[in-house]
């Protein structure tokens, strides 16, 4: 059986001394995040995910969800009551805005609770995200009818939501959608067609669930700039919050997919059903962006979630399990094999994985404070910055969290070795759950082209400009602490790739088109990079400080400094060769003719 215990300790470590929480307390809905406050929800919240949520994970991965003959669909066994606890505890209300029934804490804690979920049970904690985006959409552009009448309910759990976008023959280019939306006498819209892919389409968690569609009204241009969003709820809600009859959506078929398998991920039909629309006619775009930046921020945790879950069963395993002796001689003379730990390249797949998870987890978590921020820094030039920031970010932390997510995923499998390939050892789940996270909500290809065509030159590249003086001026802060002058010099070499590719870019992309779209992975993995190593950077002042302090939690923090040197030492020598990868430019990729491309 599979274990998870969830990382409270690094958290407060994170949240306390990283980013330190406490001290935005002058700003709206910090004024409660105390260490006391913020310590206990951390505790808590890692004490429900580990013996309520955990425990479902393999069984729901082995039962699925199923489509009855009436089109209704029930979870997995356990899910249901493990939700209602989920309600009643409050957790879906944390971050959420207190005048519809949240508690109005800073979104780094509604963060840390998302993914402590997905650690524990990915399939399980895609229901409540998934209602995240909905709601996000809807406090931003929803009207304060459509607010008072849905907010409500959705904040506390009793209802979620879906985000219904993709369809058969279109995926990212949502321009080619054919889901019409037909004005009716009423003010209300008739929504016709077929979504494909819709997480969390159908469940018995909730007695409602509201379905966000993108739609096009009649006349609308044929491209993006035609799309319209609409609420479509399963059961109509009537004007005094009851519901009413079933609407006209339903479910045509569960997909048969490789992970996940706990979450209903369904073929969803609107057959004229009832729906309103969201925001101004063929303005869903932007609507859709909203729910879209809000889940790559939870998908690209779930990459590290499904890496810390997988990591914490491969060091068990290499604790564990025995063969073959240390090379500098037995370990345990006693025994007839040394656990298999003190093999350099065991230590070497774990080493690299803790490392991954600690920066970015420290990543995901001074995103969430930038999302705040964007919206409460005291003035508009802080609230600017922090806008910039995460924007820029949020394609590097769900592109490149996920493709580490999986590669940890997948060598916490070789750390098993063949017991990992085998099903009831649970290893296989973790990497057959984190392989989606690198595809949906945008796969991490079109992830790299939003960072390198969009994010790099908006507002003239003012966000990779403070991005770049940010490190800048981190890197030269001086530090008696070697190691903390050791990650500052390399992540200064690093930066300097990274400085050098985006002018490449600027001097090559124009004149050929394809030389950004080559390298734009490239760049992506190098920016990922340079971001875990400004986390790390921040982590090891902070460690360093701790121990000329005298600390009495001594290994935590030599720990973190060790990582920290792991870090500059291991992940930095990929910079150079990435940015030439850049460099390379787009000739090669896109030489060969599809004819000469089937030549076998």
């Amino acid at each position: 059986m599979p274990i998870y215990n969830a990382p409270t300790r690094d958290t407060r470590f994170v949240v306390n001394e990283l980013i330190r929480l406490e001290s935005y307390g002058n700003l709206p809905g910090f004024e409660s995040a105390t260490p006391d406050m913020t310590d206990a929800i951390i505790e808590e919240a890692g004490r429900f995910v580990s013996e309520v949520i955990a425990p479902l994970n393999l069984s729901g991965d082995r039962e699925g969800c199923t489509r009855h003959p009436d089109g209704s669909v029930t979870t997995p066994t356990g899910f249901k009551d493990a939700y209602r606890q989920y309600v009643e505890g409050g957790w879906g209300t944390l971050s959420a805005p207190e005048a519809y029934g949240g508690q109005g804490l800073p979104h780094v804690m509604g963060f840390i609770m998302e993914k402590y979920l997905a650690t524990a049970n990915q399939a399980f904690a895609m229901y409540p995200g998934l209602a995240n985006g909905a709601i996000s959409a809807i406090i931003a552009k929803g009207s304060p009818e459509q607010q008072a009448k849905y907010l409500p309910k959705m904040v506390t759990g009793e209802w979620l939501g879906t985000m219904n976008l993709t369809e058969p023959h279109c995926g990212t280019d949502l321009g080619m959608i054919r889901t019409r939306a037909e004005p009716q006498a009423d003010g209300s819209y008739a929504i016709t067609g077929t979504k494909i892919f819709i997480s969390a389409g159908d469940h018995d968690l909730t007695e409602n669930i509201i379905h966000l569609v993108l739609a096009k009204t009649p006349g609308a241009p044929e491209s993006s700039k035609g799309i319209s969003l609409f609420i479509v709820p399963k059961f109509i809600v009537n004007d005094d919050g009851s519901l009413g009859k079933k609407n006209g959506v339903s479910v045509g078929s569960i997909e048969e997919k490789m992970g996940i398998h706990g979450n209903a991920t369904c073929v969803m039909n609107y057959d004229g059903a009832k729906g309103w629309m969201v925001g101004e006619e063929n303005k869903g775009l932007a609507a859709m962006f909203i729910m879209m930046n809000a889940a790559r921020l939870g998908v690209g945790m779930q990459g590290l979630a499904q890496a810390e879950v997988a990591y914490q069963n491969g060091l068990a395993y290499a604790l564990d399990r025995r063969q073959g002796r240390a090379l500098t001689g037995p370990a345990d003379p006693q025994a007839k094999a040394d656990p298999i730990i003190v093999h350099p390249d065991v230590r070497r797949m774990l080493m690299d994985a803790k490392t991954f998870i600690e920066g970015m987890r420290a990543l995901c978590l001074w995103g969430a404070l930038q999302v705040d921020l964007s919206h409460k820094a005291a003035t508009a030039e802080e609230r600017q910055m922090a806008d910039d920031l995460i924007s820029l970010l949020t394609p590097v932390i769900k592109g490149y969290g996920t493709d580490m997510g999986y590669k940890v995923a997948t060598d916490m499998q070789q750390v098993w070795g063949g017991h990992g390939y085998i099903a009831e050892n649970g290893m296989d789940q973790f990497v057959r759950d984190a392989r989606i996270a690198m595809i949906y909500e945008g796969t991490n290809g079109v992830q790299a082209m939003d960072l390198v065509g969009r994010k790099l030159a908006l507002n003239g590249g003012r966000a990779i400009q403070a991005f770049f003086a940010l490190i800048d001026a981190e890197c030269a802060e001086e530090s008696s602490d070697e190691t903390v002058k050791l990650v500052g010099e390399r992540l200064a070499k690093a930066n300097g790739e990274l400085k050098a590719a985006t002018m490449w870019f600027m001097q090559n992309a124009m004149a050929n088109p394809n030389n950004l779209g080559a390298g734009a992975y490239a760049y992506m993995t190098l920016t990922g990079i340079v971001s875990l190593g400004l986390m790390w950077l921040r982590m090891a002042k902070v460690a360093a400080a701790a121990l000329a302090d005298g600390t009495e939690d001594k290994a935590f923090y030599e720990a973190k400094l060790t990582c920290a040197r792991h870090w500059a030492t291991r992940y930095t020598t990929e910079a150079g060769a990435l940015r030439r990868q850049v460099e390379a430019g787009g000739d090669t990729i896109m030489a060969l003719t599809p004819e000469q491309l089937a030549i076998a």
